[in-house]
């Protein structure tokens, strides 16, 4: 019997090295010449592979972000870079903390934030004062980019840095270098500083004006003074700009390159941004894509935000074929920087995990942010749902039920540079295991490096019943492609190549089991003020077969929730209908064989049954506010016509009620009208208005999430307006999904 095995895996080996021979060399940029085929641009982009570096970076899979600065202090998304340095009021830092964090939840590298647009540096810089130097921590003498730098050697983490081209304390200040016109002469990088001398003596000339060579001496000693660099992020957020100053990214590349010859940069050839800041993920993330001009030598590089990027049709409109990974972010709090324990939610563990598998499993890098607070720490909450996803991560994907199994030794050995390359007559791979197994999971991996991503169809199918049944289907692989479906139990699985760009080389294939969990609730609550709890159902599940994954494997739980502010459990009152909740908090959880989910908590404020709209400054006749601003429905909302400021929406509350906070909801099918700055105010009559409280919510656009303004001072009053006196991204009209008065 082993003779007949070993025959049929050597005709498959000998079916499967078909591919003619190609005169193209694999590389990471490809030129679409004029007058090339359909046919020839297909073959070239089955030829373009990542850098060594790209690939490196791909297999840091699962990667952290940290902001943290004056903005921490201040609870603000956005500084406007003339805060006072003594604002960052730090008396502790445990960079330690972060990295055990982070460690346990299965990251290989930490970004941090050493610049934002704010100007504020986080590290001990010679070419400015305005940043830790000139704050309280240390007595000044603090480096946070020192500190987590150490932090990472002693843990086994890799380091990169953010430093923000734009920045606004240099735009300010009245001696500030962006924008000030001086002229491009040539300059000596790193300038020297009497008193502090590089370590490092390398040296570049380069004709730049004021404000470049500052960027440039700061990266100088980011990339010089704190051990290797690995990733350098760029962004392209301009809060604000003057004097039209450009950046020379060709001169800050070459240092880089120099500098730090392991690094990738985010934001140019390297590596570009998901589209989006919530995690969301293609269901086709191709990394080959097309540029109009050679990114090697460009210097603009604009967002990519379509859903296709890379198929055969967006292939043939390009001038250049190039391998550019996607990083998938988003933080684990709302927003970007720590405002606060109470209002600020964390996502669960369930969100995270569920991320990582799309992001990691979908051919891109998973870039999870998480800021430290005002103690200079990660918040417990946020440590916990890290060191659960690791947990998660290593009991699932720790354990290849695959490792005895049978089949083309290339894809079984965990060996990347190993591959199996699949003829035209034979494209499907059958893995057959001396026992059955239970399996959820399936990972397959392409050769990229040398054979780029070719996969544009797949399925899996599974044997069950004595025949074949296809458990999993999808498009490219890349990378990696994590499958999930139901829960199966077999002995053999088969791999099938539908569609392909030439012949495809897979690398790898491995199955998993992930022990399902007590599912993560979700809060509905109508104009009666009725709520229903039940399973989240949010937008970032992937479903293959078009079914509820997490419906069909989280069955048989109870829910059990409080209305006192105390954390449920099983001797809680148990959830079976709808609740009334009227200027409360609920807690639930569920529990699934004496496992308990995460705990899901909301402040309910009035109920809205009695509220009438009194009147707006306009509306669109498809979004009214009367129908859509407090229907107790955030998926619909109101819009205004684009009129001048302020827009406004008055409310008769339908009695009188003592009010502590505001809620605002802002919509999320676009990223107009969201309610950035505004007042609100209060009436006896209806007619006459005072205002009591100012409001300003930032980064609504890339991060549309609930807002919650609490009052300094509770107000009581029926009839209440909030007035809109600013609009993200200098809109000229506001929308609300919902507002609430608590």
């Amino acid at each position: 019997m082993q003779k007949v095995i070993l025959f049929f895996f050597g005709l498959l080996l000998l079916s499967c090295r078909t591919e003619q021979p190609s005169s193209i060399t694999p590389q990471n940029t490809i030129k679409i010449e004029e007058g090339d085929s359909k046919e020839a641009i297909i073959e070239k982009a089955a030829h373009v592979v990542p850098t060594e570096n790209q690939l490196n970076a791909l297999r840091n899979e699962f990667i952290a972000f940290i902001h943290f600065g004056p903005n921490t202090f201040t609870r603000k998304e956005w500084g406007d870079g003339m805060e006072d340095p003594a604002i960052f009021d730090l008396k502790t830092l445990d960079a330690d903390q972060w990295c055990r964090a982070m460690k346990a939840a299965g990251m290989k590298m930490v970004i941090l934030t050493v610049k934002h647009h704010d100007g504020f540096v986080l590290w001990q810089s010679r070419y400015t004062d305005h940043g830790i130097m000139s704050s309280g921590f240390l007595d000044g003498k603090g480096d946070i980019l020192k500190s987590l730098s150490e932090s990472c050697q002693k843990y086994g983490l890799k380091l990169g840095v953010y430093l923000s081209p734009a920045d606004l304390y240099q735009i300010e200040n009245p001696k500030g270098l962006y924008g000030n016109l001086s002229e491009y002469t040539k300059r000596t990088i790193p300038r020297e500083v009497p008193g502090r001398p590089f370590e490092n003596k390398t040296t570049f000339e380069f004709e730049v004006d004021d404000y470049n060579e500052y960027f440039l001496n700061q990266l100088f000693e980011v990339l010089t003074e704190y051990g290797e660099i690995h990733e350098v992020w760029f962004d392209g957020a301009h809060p604000k700009t003057k004097g039209g100053q450009k950046y020379n990214y060709p001169a800050w590349k070459e240092l880089i390159r120099t500098l730090a010859p392991k690094a990738v940069i985010f934001g140019r050839e390297d590596i570009r941004w998901c589209g989006n800041e919530a995690g969301a993920t293609r269901a086709t993330e191709w990394n080959v894509i097309t540029y109009p001009e050679d990114p090697r030598t460009a210097t603009q590089f604009a967002d990519m935000t379509d859903i296709d990027l890379g198929s055969r049709e967006k292939l043939y409109q390009g001038k250049y074929l190039h391998y550019q990974q996607a990083e998938t972010n988003t933080s684990i709090r709302e927003g970007w920087f720590y405002r606060d324990d109470t209002h600020q939610k964390v996502r669960s563990a369930d969100d995270v995990f569920d991320m990582y598998e799309r992001s990691v499993g979908g051919n891109s890098t998973f870039l999870l942010n998480i800021p430290p607070n005002r103690e200079g720490s990660f918040s417990q909450r946020d440590v916990e749902v890290l060191e659960e996803v690791g947990k998660r991560i290593k009991e699932t994907y720790d354990v290849d039920l695959l490792q005895e199994a049978k089949g083309p030794k290339q894809m079984l050995d965990d060996d990347p540079d190993t591959y199996l390359l699949l003829g035209k007559n034979k494209r499907e791979i059958v893995v057959t295991l001396p026992v059955s197994a239970t399996i959820n999971r399936l990972m397959v991996q392409e050769a990229i490096a040398t054979h780029s991503e070719r996969v544009e169809q797949h399925a899996v199918d599974a044997w069950i019943d004595n025949q074949w049944k296809e458990i999993a289907a999808a498009t490219n692989i890349g990378y990696k492609r994590i499958l999930r479906f139901p829960e199966v139990t077999t002995n053999k699985l088969r791999l099938r190549v539908l569609e392909s760009r030439l012949d495809p080389a897979i690398s790898h294939i491995s199955a998993y089991y992930y022990l399902t969990r007590p599912p993560q609730l979700a809060f509905t609550r109508d104009k009666e003020g009725m709520v229903t709890i039940a399973p989240l159902q949010t937008e970032f599940n992937w479903n293959p077969h078009g079914e509820n994954a997490a419906g069909n494997l989280n069955t048989g739980y109870e829910i059990f929730y409080t209305l006192d502010g105390s954390e449920p459990n099983q001797t809680s009152r148990l959830y079976e209908n709808p609740i009334k909740v009227e200027n409360n908090i609920l807690k639930a959880v569920s529990f699934n064989n004496e496992e308990q989910g995460p705990v899901h908590s909301e402040v309910f404020g009035i109920v809205k049954k009695n509220w009438v709209l009194l009147g707006a400054s306009s509306q669109r006749s498809d979004r009214m506010a009367a129908h859509h601003a407090f229907d107790a429905n955030r998926r619909t909302y109101w819009q205004s016509q684009e009129d001048a400021m302020p827009h406004f929406i008055a409310i008769d509350l339908g009695d009188e009620y003592e009010l502590k906070a505001m809620a605002y909801t802002p919509q999320t099918f676009h990223g107009d009208g969201m309610m950035e700055r505004g007042n609100i105010q209060v009436s006896n009559d209806g007619k006459n208005w005072k205002t009591v409280e100012t409001f300003g919510f930032g980064n609504l656009i890339n991060d549309p999430t609930p807002r919650t303004h609490p009052f300094t001072n509770p107000v009581t009053t029926r009839y209440i307006r909030v007035q809109a006196t600013g609009i993200a991204g200098n809109g000229r009209s506001v929308t609300i999904a919902e507002l609430d008065f608590l």
